[in-house]
């Protein structure tokens, strides 16, 4: 008798161990679920308008005299007046011939050197600095990777979004090189979810689209009352805490793309994974309790969901977390729980293969999936470095193919 009550004991502590471990995984899948959901209604605007808007693009490059010229073949390529844009580009403390390759290019090119504040948010600041000692004036600035590609059209929808009253407007961020290797079919289903399916539901919902890095566009007034002083591993989400405090909130423009070239590699990707995730942890302590404190008391649904973006981890890591936990509750026999965590997985598998309907990805990429055992379990473990050094701000460049490969998808 007193082995059957001490059997059930054990069974009772494993049962609430499970659902202390399940039931935030479970609210942060549903938070997913419900942005799925409102992405499923998202509408691209038929609206026109003509180009009035005065551009300056904005590209930072640090030794990138390879990839440069395909992005400046696809910017010359934009359907858009030549005369209302300008393409800037910071040779930012560049050993190779970036700067030479720009001018070639016909960009307007700024040589930077300064080994003390190193990185994209400082060129940037310099950047702004000069344009505006040279009194040339624009009406929005849009800041583009050196080693990506622009949709023809990014411009005129930039002009639409800004005349229909937008004051920052993010597009979508890609993969160009997404053929290339599994692990970059796998960043391309990554970013699909992260940077079109979430942004997709936020802007149905009212909230802020958030910013991804590249592919952003600010109306001059931001910038005047901003500047830029976003410096750390994660600007973008630096820089989008700061707007959405403020009040402003993010458009997003899905009908329009910047496609980046990505490693093709796991250990090419680490350095770029590693600094994304501790600049996100960095940024969520110390933002996330003030943000959230001010949205609750403002009753603003896009504070809080801006720090709610930032509390859930990758992906993987919930879907290793709802594996192991069904896994348990399934050897362990404990029938609650086991029915939590397997619709939390239903929840993931919905999550995910919602956004590769929506972004209308080939059959390959639904395949792709079934190499991702080997990508979450990659993934927990740049996670757990990031979360073991969170205070560490060391910018490493990211690894890379010297020569980008694949094709725009149409």
């Amino acid at each position: 008798m007193q082995v059957v009550l001490v059997g059930l004991e054990v069974r009772k502590s494993v049962r609430i161990v499970l659902l202390l471990i399940q039931v935030p995984g479970a609210l942060m899948v549903l938070y997913l679920d419900i942005l799925s959901v409102a992405a499923l209604w998202w509408r691209q605007q038929t609206s026109v308008a003509a180009p009035r808007t005065r551009f300056a693009v904005l590209v930072p490059a640090h030794d990138e005299q390879v990839l440069l010229p395909r992005l400046m073949e696809s910017l010359a390529a934009l359907d858009y007046p030549s005369n209302l844009f300008d393409v800037h580009v910071v040779a930012d403390n560049c050993t190779d011939r970036t700067a030479e390759v720009a001018a070639r290019s016909g960009a307007i090119v700024h040589e930077r050197q300064d080994t003390t504040q190193m990185g994209k948010g400082f060129a940037l600041r310099w950047l702004l600095q000069r344009i505006r000692q040279a009194e040339k004036t624009y009406d929005a600035f849009v800041v583009i990777d050196a080693d990506s590609v622009v949709a023809p059209n990014f411009l005129d929808t930039m002009n639409r979004h800004l005349v229909q009253g937008a004051t920052v407007i993010q597009s979508y961020y890609g993969v160009y090189n997404r053929e290339e290797s599994p692990a970059a079919a796998l960043r391309y289903t990554a970013l699909v979810l992260f940077n079109d399916l979430r942004p997709r539901g936020r802007d149905v919902l009212g909230l802020s689209a958030g910013l991804r890095g590249n592919g952003m566009c600010f109306g001059s007034d931001v910038l005047e009352r901003f500047g830029w002083e976003a410096f750390t591993l994660a600007e973008d989400v630096e820089f989008h805490f700061q707007l959405v405090e403020a009040g402003i909130k993010v458009k997003y423009a899905a009908d329009t793309s910047v496609l980046g070239e990505m490693p093709t590699t796991l250990r090419e990707a680490q350095t770029q994974n590693v600094r994304w995730e501790r600049g996100r942890i960095q940024m969520l302590r110390r933002f996330g309790p003030r943000l959230l404190r001010q949205g609750m008391r403002q009753r603003d649904p896009a504070m809080v969901d801006a720090v709610a973006e930032q509390l859930v981890p990758p992906l993987s890591v919930l879907s290793a977390a709802g594996a192991l936990c069904l896994l348990g509750a399934t050897i362990l026999r404990v029938p609650g729980p086991r029915r939590l965590a397997a619709a939390v997985v239903a929840g993931q598998a919905a999550y995910v293969l919602t956004g590769l309907a929506l972004s209308r990805s080939p059959l390959r990429f639904y395949l792709a999936l079934l190499r991702a055992p080997t990508y979450i379990a990659w993934k927990v473990w740049i996670y757990a470095r990031a979360a073991a050094r969170p205070r560490d701000s060391t910018w490493i460049r990211t690894s890379r193919p010297l020569r980008g490969g694949g094709r725009p998808p149409p």
